[in-house]
């Protein structure tokens, strides 16, 4: 698992682009001879990019059972994407003056005669109809793949995407033209999104790593450091100066989280809702927190401050293979873990997706409007550009009705850096990469036995092997490469407003990721306890899925400190806040080494796997990308200050 701008906020730059992101997805081409449906209209962009004939690899068994959901576009779009502008532009005097869910569906989302004929349509072709959103977002219906190609006139067909093979259509899903205007996507025919995986890293809890286990600081011969330098194995060579070189820590507890980002016993982030999402929903979530608060310094939750939330019809099955479940359950106790740590009397939901696609999750957090802040260390394989139009189109439309009720997205930013492993030229994955979340990136944070911060760098990690007596750069098929935030610029998305003039001119006018950064480096990660396959464990994990909880813990903070319950929209304010010094702090590259037995990396990374000794560079450009003065594409604008809730709050 691994996997996140200057005045205006969650803009696109001109209305005219913003009405881009939801053209109309239906052309007027009209299909003959579809059995009963003469008149047929084409969903422009059903069909993914890398779904071509030169990867495909086979038909669809005709009788397997497949669910999808039809999303319902917006009624009125262009008004919805307006009022979103307004009020998430600071300035703006409708800034700040969000309506609720009830509001946003009557005013903007699809009629409950557009579902009834959605409804009445799809059970007319012999399918099961299921669950409606409750914001008329999502239709589900499930049936055979015979009914479902027979329903929307296309063949299904297998294709190799990467080391994945994957079903799509071979040709545009088409509609009936009565149905063209109101259903902009049908996900589930498509299965880009079935590759959503959670984007925690760790090698550490229960020995499910590519390294080994580290001992705990409370185990004999304990090797991994509390601190910054409490241990620092000098059988190796030193390759940093003294004070720049130490084991890889066991694991920031709470106080030492807390220190990083300079919070304070009244920073709790009580009265507030943080939601997270992704996909199925562990069972001893409640008990394995309550454990790892006693363990590391922090509080056990109370009655009624976490919630499983759980869709009409229970979790998924075998979602990413055999281990899927497990993973996910260990996403969601790092990221409610994460939060606790940063805010611990917030309550928290859980919104566990009823299928593999974890945007199921998100919709519901949406609907329901009952957290401001909701945080998703997801990301999808496929990068912005690879989606389908149609996925892309569907995503804006919760998008855009999060920020018009005041809720801030945040999205990891993703942990194989510039996304160029083998021969792929950099790039940014979906859906991070949109204008209208917050897309939170990773540091590397070294804090001492005081628990004040030696420094903070970019996480971006190079590996080295001790070879004859040397370190020796690794050199697989990733390079030096051992995991990083993601970060680079959007091959799709235009560059917001609130990004111009503070972005380099070399984004070219496109959207650049991350926004903000937080503590990510497994290295210097935060100790989290979790119940796997072989019992409970603790160790260091982290990721940019551990970065965007922790963000999100520390936004409620400073809605508390606001003495309000929502403020919406971050970017607009972060990106006002770029020359405070005292509540972001600029990331710049730092000379550091840490030393590990194993080498833990993100999913797709390739590094040695076994015992040995290896030396991690501290963002030491293992790929295009490094830390800079000002905003990088690594740590966007830079870290939370140790004043930030002060600042945020004005």
């Amino acid at each position: 698992m691994a996997v996140r701008s200057a005045r205006i906020a969650g803009v696109m730059a001109g209305a005219a682009v913003l009405a881009g992101l939801a053209a109309v997805p239906v052309s007027a081409q009209v299909l003959d001879g579809h059995p009963g449906e003469a008149d047929r209209t084409v969903v422009a962009g059903s069909r993914p990019a890398w779904a071509t004939p030169q990867a495909k690899v086979s038909g669809v068994d005709g009788g397997q059972q497949r669910e999808v959901k039809l999303a319902l576009g917006l009624r009125d779009q262009a008004g919805a994407q307006r009022l979103a502008k307004a009020v998430t532009t600071p300035g703006s005097p409708q800034h700040g003056k969000f309506i609720d869910q009830r509001q946003f569906v009557e005013r903007f989302g699809p009629t409950a005669e557009s579902v009834g004929k959605v409804q009445d349509w799809l059970r007319e072709r012999g399918l099961q109809v299921g669950e409606v959103a409750a914001n008329r977002h999502f239709v589900t219906a499930r049936g055979s793949v015979d009914q479902l190609q027979d329903t929307f006139g296309i063949k299904l067909a297998t294709y190799r995407k990467g080391t994945l093979t994957l079903a799509a259509p071979e040709s545009e899903i088409t509609l009936p033209r009565a149905l063209g205007s109101a259903v902009t996507a049908v996900l589930g025919l498509d299965d880009s999104d079935r590759a959503v995986t959670a984007t925690s890293h760790r090698d550490r809890v229960d020995g499910r790593g590519a390294g080994t286990r580290p001992q705990a600081a409370d185990e004999p011969n304990q090797y991994c450091a509390r601190y910054w330098g409490e241990q620092n194995n000098t059988a190796v060579p030193q390759k940093y100066p003294a004070g720049r070189q130490s084991n890889a820590n066991c694991g920031y507890t709470v106080p030492q989280v807390r220190a990083i980002y300079g919070l304070t016993a009244a920073n709790t982030g009580a009265g507030q809702t943080v939601a997270a999402t992704g996909v199925y929903a562990s069972k001893t979530i409640v008990a394995d927190t309550n454990r790892w608060a006693a363990e590391v310094g922090g509080t056990p939750l109370a009655a009624g401050q976490y919630e499983n939330n759980i869709a009409p019809g229970g979790l998924p099955t075998n979602c990413q293979g055999g281990d899927g479940e497990q993973a996910w359950n260990f996403e969601q106790t790092m990221d409610v873990q994460a939060i606790h740590a940063t805010a611990p009397a917030a309550k928290i939901i859980w919104y566990a997706s009823k299928d593999c696609l974890a945007y199921d999750g998100l919709n519901r957090a949406v609907a329901d409007n009952k957290a401001s802040i909701i945080s998703n260390s997801w990301a999808s394989s496929a990068r912005d550009n690879e989606v389908s139009p149609a996925t892309r189109t569907q995503f804006e439309d919760i998008a855009i009705q999060a920020a018009v009720q005041g809720q801030a997205l945040l999205f990891s930013s993703g942990d194989t850096g510039d996304d160029s492993m083998g021969s792929r030229a950099p790039g940014v994955r979906f859906p991070v990469a949109s204008p209208w979340v917050t897309s939170v990136g990773g540091t590397t944070v070294a804090v001492d036995k005081d628990n004040k911060v030696v420094f903070t760098a970019g996480w971006e990690s190079a590996g080295n092997t001790l070879t004859g007596g040397k370190w020796v750069p690794q050199n697989d098929k990733d390079g030096r490469f051992a995991g990083g935030a993601g970060g680079g610029v959007s091959s799709f998305y235009d560059a917001p407003d609130y990004q111009q003039g503070v972005v380099p001119s070399s984004a070219n006018g496109k959207r650049a990721i991350p926004d903000i950064s937080a503590l990510s480096d497994l290295y210097t990660g935060m100790a989290v306890g979790a119940t796997g396959k072989q019992g409970y464990g603790k160790g260091p994990s982290g990721g940019t899925s551990l970065g965007s909880p922790l963000t999100a813990g520390i936004f409620a903070n400073a809605q508390q400190a606001r003495g309000v319950t929502r403020l919406g929209f971050m970017n607009g304010a972060l990106y006002d806040l770029a020359r405070d010094t005292a509540a972001i702090t600029d990331v710049t590259p730092q000379k550091a080494g840490m030393w590990t037995n194993g080498m833990g990396v993100p999913t797709g990374v390739t590094a040695p796997t076994g015992p040995g000794d290896y030396l991690v560079d501290v963002d030491d450009k293992p790929q295009s990308i490094q830390t800079a003065k000002g905003w990088d594409r690594v740590s966007g604008l830079g870290t939370l200050g140790d004043r930030f809730v002060e600042r945020f709050a004005k």
